[in-house]
């Protein structure tokens, strides 16, 4: 019984450090465009969202009970399996932190847990149906609603302000930025911090603690939120960065368009109980911000890295996932080495990040890819010839050639 205690004190801690992890990752989807806007200040910014994270966590139980009783099967799932979920998903979650990639935490933590549950209890484990209709159909098509509206509401909103004062405007719709961002941080409370209640709850039911199909603890409620706000309030200046001045560039109006569009089709998805990702929707409503407005560019070669890495959350986090779990099977020697290597790769992640730190001191600085964002960018599709990373070529006007002997001529020789 004192070892069975010991596996589920792991687990619970080790899925508030995921929580934890998601909060610092996914800040960038309810604060970057706020940020690079100048609507508010960063550490004001991160302070509010991590307020509205918690209050958010206690609005509703839908996503939760989606991980906690629709995906898997909870009979046969032992308490290893979703600890070495877990370990997929902190892993995925810091590699892509540290290359600055905006990508699913949601996704790491659904990839966790298949790839664990397959490992050890076979593929009919997992709730095929569940995982497409809850999962996969959403994750296609949040960023393309987001993105649709908000490039909608992003026109509407320059040609209803088309004879307003152009600083009074500016002024007002950094205001309704700040109340629309609000509101992302509010709907990302309602979904991601969901995710590690319903794992808590997955692995109390796993170990006996909870009887099959319960809700939530209160206890487990209140310290998901208050990861996840931790977590939020630290700030992933990183991501911050990528998604404020690395995906496109956006004006206020911009800006309110694309987190208004996002936190629409985020509370809409956590009252449905779709396990959506909040980064998808986030990503995909800056994106169509960018071109709603004339002239507005998209700088493809960082949304190909991001795609890319959508692409992989998955199949990465599910794969270290199941090989954690073929480890802990082992027995709890195999556990306990897993714990070892969590917390070296974890050290050592956070060692590589100190060579280069973005605080929010210069947060809206330009993008500087790395060495893993190069590597990323290397197996990314080129743009057309000619195309450059906006949305489209711009191509200089030709010079015009001085007549022979002309003045103009003679300035334009070399000496």
């Amino acid at each position: 019984m004192e070892s069975f205690s010991l596996i589920l004190a792991i687990v619970v801690i080790t899925a508030l450090a995921f929580d934890f992890t998601n909060g610092f990752h996914d800040t960038a989807n309810a604060m970057a465009t706020t940020i690079s806007t100048g609507a508010l200040k960063p550490k004001v910014a991160v302070a509010m969202s991590a307020v509205l994270n918690l209050v958010g966590a206690f609005l509703s139980v839908e996503v939760a009970n989606t991980i906690s009783k629709g995906l898997v099967d909870e009979t046969g799932i032992r308490p290893e399996v979703i600890f070495a979920a877990l370990v997929g998903a902190i892993l995925w979650n810091l590699v892509t932190w540290l290359v600055g990639l905006p990508s699913s935490s949601s996704h790491a933590l659904m990839g966790g847990l298949i790839g664990a549950a397959v490992a050890s209890a076979g593929v009919g484990a997992v709730h095929g149906d569940v995982l497409v209709t809850k999962v996969l159909l959403p994750a296609i098509a949040a960023p393309i609603v987001a993105g649709v509206a908000a490039l909608l509401g992003a026109r509407l909103t320059y040609r209803l302000g088309r004879g307003a004062d152009g600083k009074a405007a500016t002024k007002g719709y950094r205001a309704g930025q700040i109340a629309s961002a609000g509101l992302v941080s509010l709907a990302h409370g309602t979904n991601d911090a969901q995710k590690t209640m319903g794992i808590i709850t997955l692995a109390l039911v796993a170990g006996g603690a909870l009887a099959p199909d319960s809700d939530p603890p209160v206890w487990v409620i209140l310290s998901a939120g208050l990861a996840i706000a931790l977590g939020t309030y630290l700030g992933g200046w990183r991501i911050i960065r990528t998604m404020g001045k690395g995906l496109t560039d956006l004006q206020p109006q911009q800006g309110f368009a694309a987190q208004t569009s996002a936190a629409t089709v985020i509370l809409a998805s956590s009252h449905i109980g779709f396990s959506l990702s909040t980064t998808h929707s986030v990503s995909g409503a800056v994106m169509g911000a960018g071109l709603g407005r004339k002239g507005g560019v998209v700088r493809w070669s960082t949304a190909t890295r991001m795609f890319v890495a959508w692409g992989l959350t998955l199949p990465a986090a599910a794969l270290v996932a199941a090989l954690a779990e073929w480890v802990c099977g082992l027995g709890g020697w195999g556990t306990a080495l897993v714990a070892v290597l969590l917390v070296a790769a974890s050290f050592a992640i956070w060692r590589i990040s100190r060579r280069e730190v973005v605080d929010h001191t210069h947060v809206t600085a330009a993008e500087e890819p790395g060495v893993v964002t190069d590597a990323i960018a290397a197996v990314s599709p080129p743009p057309p010839a000619g195309v450059s990373e906006g949305l489209t070529a711009t191509v200089p006007a030709p010079a015009a050639v001085p007549a022979a002997g002309s003045k103009a001529a003679s300035a334009a020789t070399p000496v």
